[in-house]
């Protein structure tokens, strides 16, 4: 204001208090949001307002609000201080939680007082709107009305906003001792705005002019940017190749900023704005136009977020209540028919038409980056279009079209091509971040070289310029000519947002009554300067374009439509591609936050998160089911290649020979492996075929980005793919086995090995779609599976065949119905058809099985399966440890009177559980009989697999020193690499490991109870001709009853024992002499037994000397020899084969 009173336009500041209005204008709508949210949910909204106990003092206060004063006389009756006396009790609280919402409101009030003031200021300024010239002015006002009537719809909607008030009024009251300085106009704005429209309608009376002004400037725009989407295909719009001679010439238009303004933003000014300025259509045909398209394209609209309003029911109850307008009434219900029944196919086949128009500006400025700069007004209005339509889906999807005479199609609102195109608008934003570069450059020599030149004539050009004015422009000009493309190479930060806000002023200035310059009577100037701040933007502020144009923070509020979305996506095929899409919205969702609400920052960004985790989880499961699918298929296939499936080849092919001449019929031949891949037509599709698809698809989607980042997060959606992958094989791996406890039934390690390849196999061809390390993923799988737990706890294969050939295989050795067969490298089924028994044992010990175990288990799962083995054994020499303590005094006698036969043999008779002895240590030979064989496995895969480190291995076991200086310590540390390796050691080290767990404090006694342990064996060695089952079998080259795996016991037990509790070597060799003597002198009195039992399995008894000779690496021929006939080993090779050929 002048001394004299009169207004100044040009110190009002318009511009500085839109800009500040407007963002004040989105926190109030944030918080009163927030508010609303929470007190329509139980479990959000304080809990004193659901207590029943203050049901009566609330429902009171709201009957009396807005006069909640302590003082007044009704306030003093008994039965209202009773209902009362419970507030009083917590007004503490009350005043704590309420104090928030309390003071929104009181910030809202303040903020309506605001808006009301610059509006009367803006209409004594006589302010002249028009978009097409004065943009920001014009966008600005509308903005601030149509935010101020969405806030003060939502302050309606607050059920509880009384009650709120009223609480935490009287709490003050009672605290303070009077009432909220605020409270007596905040309960006059809540009771005026009981029935906002009217209210509203009632206040912007006086501005009807001026937002008329402005609204009508939009049929310039409007109509042509609400154009159907045959138009659109008939203009070519966004096509870049229509005119291939143009194609580098730069995208220009005399509106530029309303080429990408939301027509959403738009509809929302003409209906809100004409509903409260109502009069306005009976006076202008424009007026008219632009309502009765606005109504025609939507029956509902966007109030804030997923907050709606029924536009038709709204107007409708408006217009009913003002005389002579029926016949609005009628027009009203007439559009609201047709918005019903039309706008779903209209929108339908605009969505159409913008998936192929985005997709060609995506294929061509990703080939052709440098179309970015001339073309960006097109990539902006398409990301304008697509992000209307989108929203526009969204909010008619999720509140169902009202009941009217014609109904509207639901499959106009179920659009399950929509994937497609989000996909195409964050593809289009992906382009504008990787080239942002490309475009500054562009941009900065736009504004250089041409905008400042003609700028500069067009302002020199003016025929009336006052002073401010011409500082202003003449600071654009500068501004323009200070750029240069070094600036952008050195990568420094361009900041227009005060040029932009220069450029703000001025318009304000310039659309005053009484301006000296007034713009729109200089209309080139005002296109110019629209066009320049375009091209700003495009320098320092193409994140904030992009946001402006594409934001679809909205999905966070449709989180029920936003999963339906994705799982339509996940289920067609043809759309699994653009899956992607969605979790890169969840990147948009902190857009919709706002400063002056930052209790919801937290909400909202663990809402991100959580959606964002829900997409990348489920798109990697849908692509672990395709895979696994393709893997179960593959390794159906891969069990037709398995030798055992040529049987019934082979015994066709027999039958048919035999029966060439005769006229049976023959069985006919199964289909050969292969078959399957035989096509007749290119148009079969099989359904792998159908997977592989489907596989391609998703994976090109989960490899469209290495990360992605949502709200300080960064998520990687291969990770996600890897760790199911993983997850599935793991399980895959251990489900192939086939284990099942009951029946003791297992998979032969060889078939679980062809499973696995090929399951490995459609696994690494995953690297052909995605950008994985599948190697990582073997190496982590199959590494925790050659432990007996993984990572989650759970059984690996390693514990199942550990335990399977432990509990089922190696027990059935001892019921005599399996025997180990040297000959055959295997345990075999002897006395038994092998089809009859449960397990075939060859099946799962000959050497291509356990090389197929070793394959699986690796060296470290054959190391768990020794020490299994070992602890085993360990348990078995307890006990003899047991045996030899209570026999430990007869033994004493019979290892110092071995030369005394008759008091040998009297000491013998006293000897108890002899049987038990012998059965124990012919156990323990089974168990290193087949750890023998599952060690030369491991060897033979190891050399197979890595040949140079064996090679070293074995000459490091071959030439290292036993010498006093490397002690048995070093020795055995060089075994334990040796036998990790399969390699065969004198001195097993797992074994020594574990009996060294049984040793006791006292050395000495370990010592003597393994001597005795020996004498026992030795001594014992006579009984077993008793039994029938000890006679050998020259085709197994074993003993039915597995007695020649005593040989192995021996040896073992003896060399483990004696390198614990002895002195290594010496120790060995001699115990091992003193145990031949006792074996040699014991089994030679056989030759002087008459009884026909004991003499039935003699000479196969007498080889198991020559066995554990030929066992041992610490005895030699030479020594038997010595002490047992030579003669009579050769006649009993030569009993036992002549017993065997009789048999």
């Amino acid at each position: 204001m002048s001394r004299t009173g009169q207004l100044i336009p040009s110190q009002q500041k318009l511009a500085e208090k839109l800009t500040v209005l407007n963002d004040r204008a989105m926190g109030m709508l944030t918080r009163i949001y927030n508010i609303k949210k929470a007190c329509g949910d139980v479990k959000s909204k304080p809990a004193f307002l659901s207590d029943k106990n203050l049901e009566g003092a609330i429902k009171f206060i709201v009957r009396k609000f807005p006069h909640v004063d302590s003082k007044n006389n009704y306030w003093t009756m008994p039965f209202v201080q009773s209902q009362l006396q419970q507030v009083n009790n917590i007004k503490g609280e009350i005043m704590k939680q309420l104090s928030l919402y309390y003071f929104t409101f009181v910030d809202v009030m303040d903020f309506k007082d605001h808006v009301s003031e610059l509006l009367t200021t803006m209409d004594a300024c006589n302010v002249h709107f028009d978009i097409t010239t004065n943009y920001d002015l014009t966008k600005g006002y509308l903005d601030l009305i149509i935010s101020y009537v969405s806030l003060m719809l939502l302050l309606a909607r607050i059920d509880d906003r009384k009650a709120v008030l009223g609480l935490y009024n009287y709490a003050h009251d009672l605290t303070h001792g009077k009432v909220d300085q605020n409270f007596a106009r905040l309960g006059q704005m809540i009771l005026d705005y009981e029935q906002p429209l009217k209210k509203l309608q009632e206040e912007f009376t006086p501005h009807s002019k001026l937002v008329a002004c402005a609204l009508l400037s939009l049929h310039q725009v409007y109509p042509r940017r609400n154009l159907p989407a045959e138009q659109w295909r008939q203009a070519q719009m966004l096509s870049l190749v229509s005119a291939p001679g143009q194609m580098l010439n730069p995208a220009q238009s005399e509106t530029m900023p309303c080429e990408y303004l939301s027509v959403e933003t738009m509809e929302k000014w003409i209906i809100f704005g004409f509903l409260l300025c109502h009069g306005q259509l009976t006076q202008s045909d424009s007026a008219v136009q632009l309502w009765r398209l606005a109504l025609s394209g939507n029956y509902v609209i966007t109030l804030f977020r997923d907050e709606v309003l029924y536009i038709h029911k709204t107007v409708e109850g408006v217009f009913e209540g003002i005389k002579g307008y029926s016949k609005r009434v009628t027009e009203t219900k007439e559009c609201a028919n047709y918005a019903v029944v039309n706008a779903g196919p209209f929108h339908r086949e605009r969505r159409a038409f913008l998936r192929t128009a985005l997709k060609e500006l995506v294929m061509i400025l990703a080939d052709q980056p440098g179309l970015l700069g001339p073309k960006a007004l097109f990539v902006f209005m398409g990301l304008s279009f697509a992000r209307d339509e989108v929203l526009w889906l969204l909010r008619h999807s999720e509140n169902p079209a009202p009941k009217l005479n014609k109904r509207p199609n639901p499959v106009d609102y179920e659009d399950r091509q929509l994937p497609e195109l989000l996909y195409y608008m964050e593809e289009l934003r992906g382009l504008l971040r990787k080239y942002n570069q490309v475009m500054q450059r562009y941009y900065v020599q736009y504004l250089n070289g041409f905008d400042s030149i003609v700028l500069n004539n067009l302002v020199q050009n003016l025929s009336v310029c006052p002073e401010d004015e011409s500082i202003i422009m003449s600071s654009f000009v500068n501004t323009m000519n200070g750029l240069s493309v070094k600036q952008v190479e050195e990568g420094e930060i361009f900041d227009f947002r005060g040029m932009r806000l220069d450029w703000f002023r001025l318009q304000a200035y310039t659309s005053v009554s009484r301006a000296q310059l007034v713009l729109r009577e200089n209309p080139d100037l005002a296109r110019l300067m629209n066009t320049i701040t375009f091209h700003t933007y495009m320098v320092d502020s193409l994140d904030e374009m992009a946001k402006e144009t594409s934001d679809l923070s909205n999905f966070c509020f449709y989180g029920r439509l936003f999963e339906q979305y994705f799982q339509w996506c996940l289920e067609t095929p043809s759309q699994m591609r653009y899956s992607i899409s969605f979790p890169l919205i969840c990147s948009h969702f902190m857009n919709c936050t706002h400063e002056i609400c930052p209790e919801e920052r937290h909400h909202i960004g663990d809402r991100s998160l959580s959606q964002a985790n829900f997409f990348l989880d489920e798109m990697a499961k849908e692509a672990k089911n395709i895979i696994t699918s393709i893997c179960d298929e593959q390794c159906k296939l891969g069990d037709q290649l398995l030798p055992k499936n040529a049987a019934k080849t082979i015994s066709i092919a027999i039958e048919r020979k035999r029966n060439q001449n005769k006229a049976k019929k023959l069985p006919q031949e199964p289909d050969k492996p292969g078959r399957e891949s035989m096509r007749r037509s290119r148009t079969d599709v099989t359904s792998m075929d159908k997977l592989y698809l489907m596989l391609t698809e998703l994976c090109s989607a989960i490899n469209y980005t290495p990360s992605i980042q949502v709200w300080e997060h960064t998520f990687a959606p291969r990770e996600y793919l890897t760790q199911h992958l993983e997850s599935r094989f793991t399980k895959a791996l251990v489900g192939m086995v086939m284990y099942n406890p009951d029946s003791g039934e297992i998979a032969k390690p060889s078939e679980l090995l062809n499973s696995v390849e090929a399951y490995m196999g459609v696994l690494q061809t995953i690297e052909n779609y995605v950008h994985l390390d599948i190697t990582r993923v073997f190496n982590n799988v199959l590494l925790q599976q050659t432990q007996p737990q993984d990572s989650h706890g759970d059984k690996t294969i390693t514990a199942l065949y550990t335990n399977w050939y432990l509990e089922v295989l190696l027990r059935r050795v001892s019921t005599g119905q399996i025997m180990f067969s040297p000959n055959r490298h295997a345990f075999v089924n002897v006395g038994v058809d092998p089809n009859q028994v449960a397990v075939n044992a060859e099946e799962f010990s000959d050497i291509s099985e356990l090389r197929s175990l070793a394959e699986l288990l690796g060296p470290y799962g054959m190391k768990f399966l020794n020490e299994s083995l070992m602890w085993h054994i360990s348990s078995q020499v307890a006990e003899l440890k047991k045996l030899v303590t209570q026999n430990k005094d007869v033994l004493t006698t019979l290892r110092t009177h071995f030369d005394k036969p008759a008091l040998m043999a009297e000491h013998f008779n006293r000897l108890r559980d002899v049987d038990n002895v012998l059965k124990r240590v012919t156990i323990v030979g089974v168990i290193l009989s087949f750890k023998t064989l599952a060690q030369e496995a491991l060897n033979d895969v190891l050399k197979k697999r890595i040949p140079f480190l064996m090679s070293s291995i074995i000459d490091f076991q071959k030439h290292f020193p036993e010498t006093p200086e490397n002690n048995m310590v070093r020795v055995e540390i060089v075994n334990e690499m040796a036998s990790a390796a399969g390699l065969p050691c004198d001195v097993d080290p797992a074994l020594c490991a574990a009996l060294r767990v049984q040793k006791s404090e006292n050395p000495d006694d370990d010592y003597k109870i393994a001597c005795l342990l020996m004498v026992f064996i030795a001594v014992s060695l006579p009984m077993l001709s008793l039994d029938s089952q000890s006679s050998f079998r020259a085709d197994l080259e074993g003993h039915t009853n597995n007695i020649h795996c005593l040989a192995k016991a021996v040896n073992s037990i003896a060399a483990a024992m004696f390198t614990i509790y002895g002195k290594g070597r010496v120790t060995i060799e001699e115990r091992l002499k003193e145990f031949l003597a006792l074996a040699s002198s014991s089994l030679l009195k056989l030759g002087q037994e008459t009884d026909k039992l004991a003499l039935r399995s003699r000479e196969s008894v007498y080889l198991l000397l020559d066995q554990i000779v030929r066992e041992s690496p610490f005895l030699t021929m030479d020594l038997l020899e010595s002490c047992f006939p030579y003669a009579l080993l050769r006649n009993s090779y030569h009993a036992v084969l002549r017993q065997d050929n009789r048999m």
